[in-house]
């Protein structure tokens, strides 16, 4: 029997465009985004008893990856976009059916106001905006697995950048966002298969877009201005 799927919430995230979002969930623990209940699902009924675990899972629609075929197989990042896997054995956004799943730290459920339930989460994956379609708690003795193996992941190390964002320019990022801005820049938010350390990359954060460089393993923030400014000239 066809049933429909319904969008239960969205999310409230610093990140307007995909460029910039941590390849996973859980790798900058600094982001904070706000999980909002569409109207017909905001009861306090229906989140009793969350506040009681630390992470929960997200699923949710790749909104932005929405298309009509499919390919059997995609070219991974972590493996430079130069190698193929079946679609069902990686994590790509171009899947039958658009569908991501997260696993994010519950920081705090607000009840009350005219938006809640409103569920606060540290590390999401998500473009603001991202419909959700459900929200399930984390169990640790069923869902957390010390011994599982990851594939070709375990034979790609993972790699971070160190981050050098001059004090003037990283004051033009809210405070409380600063944190979160230079854990994401840490994780190197380009296209794994570019390297060119002329080239001179952007991306929209929590309301500034950041102009940065990358030559070896350090990332160089070059500009922070107001979201839609253009570049300096050079």
């Amino acid at each position: 029997m066809d049933h429909t799927v319904h969008v239960i919430a969205r999310i409230h995230s610093d990140f307007s465009t995909k460029f910039g979002i941590p390849r996973q969930s859980g790798l900058v623990d600094a982001l904070r985004s706000t999980v909002i209940f569409e109207p017909e699902f905001r009861s306090s009924e229906a989140v009793r008893g969350l506040e009681g675990f630390s992470h929960i899972w997200l699923l949710w629609q790749f909104s932005r990856a929405v298309r009509d075929g499919w390919s059997p197989t995609v070219r991974p990042p972590r493996l430079g976009g130069n190698g193929r896997l079946g679609v069902f054995a990686s994590r790509s956004p171009f899947r039958p059916n658009p569908i991501g799943l997260s696993a994010v730290r519950l920081v705090g459920v607000e009840l009350g106001g005219g938006d809640g339930p409103l569920l606060h989460v540290a590390g999401a994956d998500l473009m603001d905006g991202t419909p959700i379609y459900d929200i399930k708690p984390y169990i640790p003795y069923a869902d957390a697995h010390p011994e599982a193996t990851g594939g070709f992941t375990d034979a790609v190390p993972r790699r971070t950048l160190a981050v050098d964002c001059p004090p003037p320019l990283l004051e033009a990022v809210p405070a409380e966002k600063r944190g979160a801005l230079l854990g994401v820049l840490a994780e190197d938010p380009r296209p794994s298969y570019q390297n060119d350390p002329r080239r001179v990359y952007g991306m929209s954060f929590a309301g500034v877009d950041v102009r940065f460089t990358v030559e070896g393993d350090r990332l160089t923030v070059r500009e922070v201005v107001p979201q839609g400014e253009p570049p300096a000239a050079v």
